[in-house]
């Protein structure tokens, strides 16, 4: 394949315009196509290749993004090291809206996703007791400050399969097993990066309070329109922290 990139980012809603000059290629790997054509440009005189994992005009839902694929698309660009923005819900709430989450763990509540590039014959047990990079993770957290954002520098992130919210039974349940955030895209895309040896970091905008918070009337439920509303007014600030990451790789 010609085409080699040594970073690797995948976006979120709201997040089309990562690069200017871009040069959109279609990459067929052997767990199918990715979820876009992947645009590859140039920042910094280093390759970057961005994905949209949900599709352009988002119409791959959680569940059915080819998690597989896109990450195994980027390991066959070469990329070094994969940054991973997306949008999520707070259950926590000193992590307010507006905030950015370098996070450091997940709890893993998807089903019946192809999670593994170990199907056999080839069998291998892969730790993910640290599942984000420690170096990109510190990098990140630099980033985000210089660029004078409020960001929390550790963040347990709970996965669930989307695409309908939560429950307050089970937002309640996230919280009380140790959850600061919530998101639907995480797992596996994390823990297959790890799999494929690839150093992996999520920063994570918080976009709203899951459902709401208990005792606070005035906080209504999630809903899409309220993510899209805040994502949109914060996708100028995901757009320099990744710049400035890209700076310091």
């Amino acid at each position: 394949m010609d085409y080699k990139a040594d970073i690797g980012v995948f976006g979120g809603s709201g997040f089309y315009e990562f690069l200017e000059n871009i040069q959109e290629v279609e990459i067929e790997t052997p767990y199918g196509k990715t979820s876009d054509y992947i645009a590859i440009g140039e920042f910094n005189s280093k390759k970057i290749a961005f994905l949209p994992r949900h599709g352009k005009n988002h119409t791959i839902p959680p569940h059915k993004i080819p998690y597989k694929a896109n990450i195994y698309a980027m390991k066959m660009l070469g990329v070094k090291y994969l940054i991973s923005p997306c949008s999520c819900g707070s259950l926590n709430p000193i992590y307010r809206p507006g905030d950015f989450v370098i996070s450091d763990q997940f709890i893993d509540r998807t089903k019946a996703r192809e999670d593994t590039y170990f199907e056999g014959p080839t069998v291998e047990h892969i730790s993910s007791a640290e599942p984000y990079d420690e170096k990109l993770r510190n990098i990140a957290i630099e980033a985000v400050k210089l660029n004078g954002i409020k960001v929390h520098e550790n963040g347990t992130v709970v996965v669930i399969n989307g695409p309908r919210f939560s429950t307050k039974a089970e937002s309640k349940w996230f919280r009380n097993m140790g959850g600061d955030i919530i998101n639907m895209t995480q797992y596996p895309e994390c823990y297959l990066a790890i799999e494929q040896k690839i150093p992996f970091v999520n920063i994570a905008l918080i976009t709203d309070y899951d459902v709401g918070l208990e005792g606070r009337d005035d906080i209504k439920p999630v809903t899409m329109d309220e993510v899209i509303k805040v994502f949109n007014q914060n996708v100028e600030n995901v757009k320099k922290v990744i710049f400035s990451i890209i700076k310091r790789l």
